[in-house]
């Protein structure tokens, strides 16, 4: 049930990155014809990549596009005769990473978030959101790697 709903949350972000390569291509043409609205298209743009990014960083794991990925592909490869602590050491890994990242990064999240950070060069709002994107990928790794964690430990038939 936790695997679906994490599916969900990919299907709803992906379509975001048609979003945000319209933000980026419309900075042209606002800059140039309209003589303002680039810079907001710009930090908007930003700050919808980095929950895309987030939230693909995980789904691309499950593709095996990325290192994340590994940890499911090695315990997939592995068979009935495979010890379970060999199955054990890329899910722990990113577990370990991802909690440390959330920990490490809670703090400066949080002031971020109180403070209600702006873009630094722009003065505009929504800078805090790239440091709360930061936290969901964090937490969407460690539930995945806890998932992978799982199923490495579950007994091979």
């Amino acid at each position: 049930m936790l695997q679906r709903a994490l599916g969900v949350i990919d299907r709803l972000v992906m379509p975001v990155s048609l979003a945000i390569t319209a933000l980026l291509f419309l900075q042209w043409p606002l800059r140039d014809l309209a003589g303002a609205g680039a810079t907001q298209a710009n930090d908007l743009a930003q700050w919808l990549f980095a929950f895309y990014v987030a939230v693909a960083i995980r789904h691309a794991g499950l593709r095996h596009a990325h290192l994340t990925g590994r940890p499911d592909l090695a315990a997939h490869l592995a068979d009935a005769r495979t010890p379970a602590w060999r199955r054990l050491g890329a899910p722990l890994c990113v577990l370990a990473w991802s909690a440390y990242l959330l920990v490490a990064g809670a703090g400066m999240a949080w002031q971020s978030l109180a403070g209600l950070e702006r873009f630094p060069e722009t003065a505009n709002p929504g800078y805090f959101l790239i440091k709360l994107a930061l936290m969901l990928m964090g937490l969407l790794l460690l539930v995945q790697a806890a998932l992978d964690l799982q199923r490495a430990l579950r007994p091979r038939a």
